[in-house]
């Protein structure tokens, strides 16, 4: 199982985490990729089969403490920032100049 993080613009601000299978996961993030937005992800697969999947990975929640690790996070009303993302989608190629200098280290050698 895979652990997806939701950003979302909600205001109790709660970030949940839920499971995902392989599959799933695989659907929803592009290969190699660990972060995309909801929107994009229905441009790629489809409103019915987003649905699909997803409805299966809410049944999922996993308290944040008991994760191991995070795979992926999946953001919502985030269309308006997308500039912010990595073409790629993947955390280790951000922007430099948007993480420290310990990040940066640690990115690179994962590149």
């Amino acid at each position: 199982m895979k652990n997806i993080q939701i950003i979302d613009g909600a205001a109790n601000a709660t970030f949940s985490v839920f499971q995902a299978t392989e599959e799933e996961f695989a659907e929803l993030f592009l290969e190699g990729a660990d972060m995309d937005l909801i929107e994009d992800v229905i441009d790629r697969i489809g409103e019915d089969r987003a649905g699909t999947v997803l409805s299966a990975v809410w049944e999922r929640p996993i308290l944040k403490r008991e994760a191991n690790g995070l795979h992926g996070t999946l953001f919502y009303d985030w269309a308006e920032r997308r500039h912010h993302l990595p073409a790629t989608r993947r955390e280790v190629d951000l922007a430099e100049s948007s993480i420290n200098e310990a990040q940066r280290r640690l990115f690179r050698s994962k590149a």
